[in-house]
């Protein structure tokens, strides 16, 4: 039986204007078979414009039935678009990322942090008439909060927002909309979370009796 897998997060994660085997999630489940570690596609719950007290409230509502094997979450830009402060966006990450260690049944090392990436950079980011260093910044913060947050519980966190940064404006990095990631993009995402997932996701060895 595979082994069960929760994505939660927002956009980026349900791969707005992507296929669904477009998505990170999908593509690093795919990848892992590839490997033989035999993890099944996610049981998703996010949506474009959600926020973290609104992926909360989301979680109420779609009641997944744990524990699984695997969790990730990437969360927390349109907290930031909106304007909403840093602090906000630490307590209302760090409720989620309580969760998402609930629904692996406590097992924090099976869980999976992505940062934000910098949507600034996209040309519906220069286009937007906001201050785009300004939009760096902030993202700096909440993703240095959300790190911190995740080291203090354990849980794995791969940084993808340099690599958004580098290629997020690139034609071939973008959906149709100039500001998400294009399924190309988000095999980058996948390269990076690969060996962490692998890592979390391997058997735990034994020692051999005499």
């Amino acid at each position: 039986m595979p082994l069960s897998y929760l994505a939660l997060g927002d956009s980026y994660t349900i791969g707005e204007g992507v296929p669904d085997s477009g998505r990170w999630p999908h593509q690093l489940a795919r990848a892992l078979r590839a490997e033989g570690v035999d993890l099944g596609d996610p049981l998703t719950i996010a949506a474009t414009g959600w926020t973290t007290d609104e992926l909360d409230a989301a979680i109420d509502a779609a009641d997944p039935q744990g524990p699984f094997d695997f969790a990730s979450l990437l969360i927390g830009v349109n907290n930031q678009y909106r304007g909403r402060s840093v602090d906000e966006y630490v307590r209302g990450f760090a409720d989620l990322l309580a969760r998402a260690i609930g629904f692996t049944g406590g097992r924090a090392d099976r869980v999976l942090v992505l940062s934000i990436p910098d949507w600034g950079v996209t040309p519906f980011g220069a286009a937007s008439g906001r201050d785009t260093d300004a939009i760096a910044r902030e993202l700096d913060a909440f993703n240095a909060a959300a790190r911190a947050a995740c080291e203090a519980r354990g849980v794995a966190f791969v940084d993808i927002a340099p690599v958004s940064r580098a290629r997020g404006a690139e034609p071939a990095m973008l959906a149709g909309d100039g500001l998400h990631p294009s399924s190309t993009l988000y095999a980058e995402w996948t390269r990076l979370a690969l060996p962490v997932a692998r890592r979390l996701l391997q058997p735990p060895r034994t020692t051999p009796t005499p």
